[in-house]
């Protein structure tokens, strides 16, 4: 469904005259490996030369090219108090956490009552 939804924006956007889409990607495995620096994700393939994470194998079978890779494509803070909330776990010190789902680590600062985490992404270029 996520192809056909992508080959329905290039449509549109023929229609419109449009001469690219452009479309910000989180990867759906980089989850997995929060420790590894979306530049080195973004290079990984399969056996078959494919890109190892699905989501971007999706636009590349639809011959999107890599544009840009985003490492602080955005930025959430909350206290201490809510990404315990909000991931389930306990920040005792300040450091950097690995959190359920996160594409990188959670930076704690116990003394400010701050949690930062910024999410990297990718940019591919339909067109």
């Amino acid at each position: 469904m996520a192809g056909d939804l992508l080959t329905a924006l290039r449509s549109l956007a023929d229609q419109r005259g449009w001469p690219r889409v452009v479309a910000p990607v989180r990867p759906t495995l980089k989850a997995r490996y929060p420790l590894t620096p979306i530049e080195r994700f973004a290079t990984w393939t399969r056996e078959d030369g494919a890109p190892l994470d699905p989501w971007v194998r999706t636009h590349w079978r639809l011959a999107a090219r890599l544009i840009a890779t985003a490492p602080r494509s955005q930025t959430m803070t909350g206290t201490v108090a809510e990404w315990e909330q909000w991931t389930g776990m306990v920040f005792p010190d300040s450091g950097d956490y690995v959190i359920p789902d996160g594409l990188a680590r959670l930076r704690v600062e116990r003394e400010l009552d701050r949690g930062t985490y910024t999410e990297p992404n990718l940019w591919f270029r339909h067109r």
